[in-house]
Parts: structure tokens; C-alpha cells; sequence
């Protein structure tokens, strides 16, 4: 029977022990490395996703600011669009006002001007009246029985009223008109009444006599006719 000492007996007890306690620090490293990894790797995602979350609410807040800027933009854009509108409505009114302004001076200009082409003679043709009357009286100087007798008398009688017409012809190619008014109804703007009698075969207010024709310039009163005219006998 072989005895052993207790050295060699407890020393491979202890040598197991020991390689079981190795392995068991050796698994226990393992698994606290892997546990440090697990949380490494956990923190790691927590902080990249807050990391993504902080960007992401940037990039939010760049985008609202940016809004807001455009916002800004486009609400001061509409209110020079407004202003320029009011201008432009503003502008076109002053514009068409000008236009009728400058179309009425127009008409008014071209009114003066063939007024004073149509009125230049007036005074002129008011000289000229006298001419025409004096032809007048002196064709009424001559009498019937004279032309009949005379010869002479009748040629100068005749050369007379060529004239007076001639004249005449020349007053009227220049607008001056005669106006005889006999048998018409008085008009003031036309007439002149130089005295009335009852006529109980004529309307009262009928010129009945002319004693002196007038004239008219382009539809223009020149002179007067001096009439007389019907009175109402009532």
C-alpha cells in the first residue's frame, strides 16, 4: 500500500481549481467584454440617434427660418406689387384725363381756327353792306317810265344791276348771304322791328315789310333785317 503526501494529493485539487477558476475568470472576461461591447454598441446608437434627432431639428429649424424668410420675402413683394398697381391705375387715369384734355384742346383750337378763317372778313364785309345798299337805292332811284323812254337811261339802269349782282355773287362765294325775311314769323336773333301795324289778313308777329335787308356771315347774324311786323289787334 502506497501513501501519497497530501501536497501531491491537494496539489492537483488545487491545480483543477485553478484552471476552473481561470476559465471561470476567462468566460466571466469574455462576458464582461461582450457586456461592454453590448452597451458600447447601445450607447453608440443612442448617441447616433441623437445625434440624427439634433440634425433633423436643425435642419427643421433651418427650414422654418428659411419659410419665414420666404414668407417675408413674398409678403413684401405683394405689397410693392399693391403699391405699383395703385401707380399703374393712378398713372393711367392721369394718362386718359391728358388724352381727353388734349383731344378737347384740339377740338377747341380747331374750332378758333375755322372761326377766325370764318369771321377774319366780318368787319370788312360790314363795309361792304353799304356798297350793297347804295346799289339798292340807286336802282330804285330810277322809274318804269324813264327806261321805257329812254334808251340810255335803260343801259345805265341795266349795267347797274350787273353790277349790284356781280357783287353780290362775289359777298356770297365768300359766305355773306342776304336776309330777307318778308312773310316770315318775327325773329329776334334775325330781325330787327322798327314798328307794327294791325293786318287783319296776316298772322300777328308775320314780317310784312323789309325796310332795310340784313346779311349773315357763314350762318352768322352781320346785320339786322329792320322789319315791321304784324300787330295783334286784341
Amino acid at each position: 500500500m502506497r501513501f501519497y503526501s497530501l501536497n501531491k494529493i491537494v496539489r492537483p485539487t488545487n491545480t483543477r481549481l485553478l484552471l476552473a477558476t481561470k476559465s471561470t475568470q476567462s468566460v466571466w472576461r469574455s462576458n464582461v467584454y461582450a457586456g461592454s461591447n453590448i452597451r458600447m454598441r447601445f450607447y453608440s446608437v443612442e448617441a447616433q440617434k441623437n445625434e440624427e434627432a439634433k440634425e433633423e431639428n436643425q435642419d427643421v429649424k433651418e427650414d422654418n427660418s428659411s419659410l419665414n424668410e420666404d414668407q417675408k420675402k413674398v409678403k413684401e413683394l405683394e405689397s410693392k406689387l399693391e403699391e405699383k398697381t395703385k401707380e399703374n391705375v393712378e398713372l393711367r387715369d392721369r394718362l386718359l384725363r391728358s388724352i381727353a384734355d388734349f383731344r378737347n384742346l384740339q377740338q377747341v383750337t380747331k374750332k378758333d381756327i375755322q372761326n377766325a378763317k370764318d369771321f377774319a372778313l366780318q368787319k370788312f364785309a360790314k363795309d361792304l353792306l353799304e356798297s350793297v345798299d347804295n346799289f339798292g337805292h340807286a336802282l330804285k332811284a330810277f322809274k318804269e317810265d324813264d327806261l321805257s323812254k329812254n334808251q340810255e337811261i335803260n343801259d345805265l339802269y341795266t349795267g347797274v344791276k350787273m353790277t349790284r349782282d356781280v357783287f353780290e355773287k362775289t359777298l356770297k362765294k365768300h359766305g355773306i348771304e342776304q336776309l330777307n325775311p318778308l312773310g316770315e314769323e318775327f325773329d329776334p336773333n334775325k330781325h330787327e322791328a322798327t314798328f307794327e301795324l294791325p293786318q287783319p289778313d296776316k298772322e300777328p308777329g308775320t314780317v310784312f315789310h323789309v325796310q332795310q335787308i340784313g346779311f349773315t356771315l357763314n350762318n352768322r347774324v352781320l346785320r339786322p333785317a329792320k322789319v315791321g311786323i304784324v300787330k295783334d289787334s286784341k
